[in-house]
C-alpha cells in the first residue's frame, strides 16, 4: 500500500495519465488505474482483461455518487461512515462485475434504502 500511495502521490497530475505499473508488486501482467480528486486518491489494480478507460469510468461513477451522498466527500466522510461507502460500492460493483454505472439510479437505490431504514423495515423478518 505504501509503495502504491508512493508511486502515484509523487505523480504530476498534468504531466502523467492516470496508469502507472509497477512489476515488482504485481507482476507484469497487472496495472494500476487511479483518479486524483482533491486530497482522495482512489486507486484499483487490474488485470490485462480489464478495460483500463472503464475503471476510469467505474472510478468516476463511484465518486460522483459519493458526492451526492456526502456533499463534496472528503476523507472523515470515509472513514466514520465506512459501511455507507461499502454499501455504496457494492451497489456498483458485486462479485468483481459492475452492475450499474448510471448515477442517478444508484443514488435512487441508496435514498430508497434509507428511506427503508427511517421506516424501521426489517425486510420480512
Amino acid at each position: 500500500l505504501q509503495t502504491i500511495y508512493r508511486l502515484i502521490s509523487t505523480r504530476v497530475d498534468e504531466n502523467c495519465c492516470c496508469f502507472a505499473e509497477e512489476e515488482s508488486l504485481f507482476g507484469p501482467d497487472h496495472k494500476i488505474i487511479y483518479r486524483h480528486f482533491a486530497t482522495l486518491y482512489f486507486v484499483f489494480v487490474s488485470d490485462s482483461a480489464e478495460s483500463e478507460l472503464g475503471i476510469l469510468d467505474l472510478i468516476q461513477v463511484f465518486v460522483q455518487v459519493l458526492d451526492s451522498c456526502f456533499e463534496n466527500v472528503c476523507e472523515l466522510d470515509l472513514i466514520y461512515h465506512f459501511d455507507r461507502v461499502n454499501y455504496i460500492l457494492d451497489e456498483i460493483v458485486m462479485s468483481g462485475m459492475v452492475l450499474e454505472t448510471n448515477v442517478d439510479l444508484i443514488v435512487q437505490s441508496i435514498k430508497e434504502t434509507k428511506k427503508l431504514e427511517a421506516e424501521g423495515s426489517t425486510f420480512g423478518f
